[in-house]
């Protein structure tokens, strides 16, 4: 019987795949050490990601197909204890990555950007913030796990967690859904070789339609990790992104320009310059930017209003359950039943908070510390809950960091905390609460898989620090490089491929309470274009999304939906399940190859001036070698890579892959 089968309404009984009284190997060396890499390398590429277009893939089953396969190449025995643990590490870093593209870019933002911000945060501040918060969410969440993961069996899924656990329990398909995973990685990077370093055909392609006036364009950014995020987050998501950037690039703007250009002045606030003389660029970062804003901040308040119940009541039962536990960590206790001593984490807890309110740099003072606590507490609980209901990819994230910044905001106001000084304390706040609620969703699902399994909670919570603390060592690096090399603002004259859109929608909202100087009525407008999207049915935050982003970047995520529905509709429903999974591995092969081989050429720009010299000479991303023939080179090279995705997710009979 599979761990999804084996669903009883009683966690009584509840048998998982090792029993509590065997004693198998779980907390290996070689285990340790593979999740280690496997957490750096997908936190690294979803740091990229994240900041190219706003959205993390999980690494939670990509961690646990590579591990089964390097483990059994390598070593004659694995257990599927030890395969968990490597994606319970691993894990971690797309986690990590997460919680900081969402706020911590913000300061560098500001810096860009904002008049007199000489506040300069650093690399170790960064890994500071990130060892504060994760360890936050990690300690918050260990107290729930009894209830919420063992008394809710049944009732809670936790999607991502369950399904990993079914991919370790058919450990024996590994090696063939292994090579899914490479051969995307190696497909993605190659594709990003020949474009971006050999230059040999453009990234970005735009098309300006002429009936349209100069703000209706269309365009795709055809990159392999935008095509396997389209894959993974599926038509329904892909077609809202793409509905959202329809409605901003060819039909508000269009509109904008149209009557701009008949206004006597023909200068609109907050623009700086007539409509008549912008480009399509110059439209967007004057007007289309601040409706996303505004879009992207409303669809976040939704989410979380629709999550208000489970809120309400899982702050009750989790409340609960950190006042009334036992306390019984000991050998009497079965080994698929021991915690952390509550002794521990409640020192750890108290520990932190010190920490944050003695942190340096962040001027995270005593009333800082104490709602980065405050909100940290509230929303890891709500977090853990809602990712055993929705799964990871459903948690509002945004909107619950959106709600600690505004009411962190006006709180400081309230204390005379204003100006720069307030927003970075805001900020910082943010930035921990961030982290806290995606490292508490991710340790929710890893012990849901190990309950499944019969692993150790115990080791499983010790080691999950260990996830955290080798990709938050390079997270802050890999944030510099990125902005180094593309810069996290765009304008007309720099057109960057690394918009960080949730940091920037953050850093406007922080920068817009504590300076009082953000052009309103755009903001407004966009979030009551989210709230019409609402109206009729439709969740707004990834119509949002699409409407902040440019449009090229929501285009080839569409192609990947569009590869995902038709996977969906020709399959027969025997072998849907198994070509659906193939789409997935190869769609994270190639996010992975991308990003790393993006995050490559960032170090290679920053290091080498005659390779920025030759960047620079293309044009960034947007020009290449095969001149005017490279539109017509990049389309095609897309749509082959688009065939072989196809082609990978073909199956030819029941049997498993071997």
């Amino acid at each position: 019987m599979s761990p999804a089968e084996n669903k009883q309404d009683s966690p009584g009984g509840f048998e998982p795949v090792i029993k509590a009284h065997q004693i198998i190997p779980e907390l290996t060396l070689k285990a340790i050490v593979l999740g280690v890499i496997i957490s750096v390398v997908f936190g690294v590429a979803n740091a990229y990601l994240g900041l190219k277009v706003g959205m993390t893939v999980s690494a939670s089953i990509p961690a646990a197909v590579i591990s089964m396969a390097v483990l059994r190449t390598f070593f004659r025995q694995v257990t599927v204890l030890e395969n968990n643990i490597v994606q319970t590490i691993g894990s971690a870093g797309e986690s990590l990555a997460a919680g900081i593209i969402f706020t911590v870019p913000a300061f560098l933002i500001w810096q860009g950007t904002l008049p007199g911000f000489d506040y300069e945060i650093t690399a170790w501040q960064i890994v500071g913030l990130s060892l504060l918060g994760g360890s936050l969410g990690i300690l918050l969440m260990i107290p729930l796990r009894k209830y919420l993961v063992e008394k809710e069996h049944g009732k809670l899924a936790f999607p991502e967690g369950t399904a990993c656990a079914e991919i370790i329990v058919a450990g024996d398909e590994g090696g063939g859904k292994a090579h899914t995973v490479f051969l995307g990685m190696g497909l993605g990077a190659l594709y990003k070789i020949l474009m971006d370093t050999c230059r040999l055909w453009p990234e970005n392609v735009d098309y300006q339609f002429k009936g349209l006036m100069k703000g209706g364009t269309f365009g795709i950014d055809a990159t392999p990790a935008l095509l396997g995020v389209g894959y993974i987050i599926g038509p329904r998501i892909a077609a809202l992104m793409m509905g959202g950037a329809l409605m901003g690039y060819v039909g508000i703007a269009p509109l904008l320009y149209y009557i701009g250009s008949h206004l006597p002045a023909g200068l609109v606030p907050p623009a700086d310059i007539p409509i008549a003389e912008m480009t399509a660029s110059d439209i967007r970062n004057f007007y289309i930017k601040y409706l996303g804003v505004g879009a992207v901040a409303l669809g976040g308040f939704v989410s979380l209003i629709k999550a208000f119940p489970v809120i309400v009541s899982s702050f009750a039962a989790g409340f609960g359950q950190l006042v009334h536990r036992g306390v019984k960590t000991g050998e009497g206790v079965p080994r698929t039943d021991r915690d952390l001593p509550m002794s521990m984490v409640l020192a750890g807890s108290l520990l932190i908070a010190v920490l944050i309110w003695a942190f340096p740099g962040t001027q995270l003072h005593f009333l800082g510390a104490l709602l980065a606590i405050i909100f940290g507490f509230f929303f890891v609980v709500v977090a853990a809950r809602i990712v055993g209901l929705v799964g990871s990819s459903s948690s509002p994230v945004s909107g619950m960091t959106i709600a600690t910044l505004l009411v962190t905001c006006l709180l400081l106001l309230k204390f005379g905390v204003s100006g720069i000084s307030g927003m970075i304390t805001a900020m910082s706040v943010g930035t921990v609460v961030c982290i806290a609620v995606c490292m508490s969703g991710d340790i929710a699902q890893d012990l849901k898989t190990g309950y499944l399994l019969g692993a150790t909670p115990k080791k499983q919570q010790m080691i999950e620090f260990v996830g955290l603390l080798f990709p938050a060592l390079v997270m802050g690096a890999v944030i510099f490089l990125l902005n180094d090399a593309f810069g996290f603002v765009q304008d007309a004259t720099h057109p960057t491929p690394m918009l960080a859109p949730q940091a920037n929608v953050m850093s406007e909202v922080v920068r817009g309470v504590m300076t009082g100087n953000l052009p309103w009525l755009p903001i407004i407008t966009g979030a009551l274009l989210a709230a019409s999207i609402e109206l009729v049915g439709v969740g707004s935050l990834p119509f949002a999304i699409g409407m902040y982003l440019p449009i090229g970047l929501s285009t080839p995520i569409m192609a990947g939906g569009i590869i995902a529905l038709l996977v969906k509709k020709v399959s027969k429903k025997e072998i849907y399940g198994r070509r659906h999974e193939r789409g997935i591995l190869f769609g994270s092969g190639l996010v992975a190859g991308d990003a790393l081989m993006g995050v490559g050429i960032a170090g290679l720009i920053v290091a080498f001036a005659s390779f920025k010299d030759y960047y620079d000479a293309h044009e960034g991303l947007w020009a290449s070698v095969t001149g005017s023939s490279g539109p017509y080179v990049s389309l095609a090279g897309f749509a082959l890579l688009a065939l072989c995705f196809w082609l990978r997710t073909r199956v030819k009979n029941r049997q498993p892959e071997m």
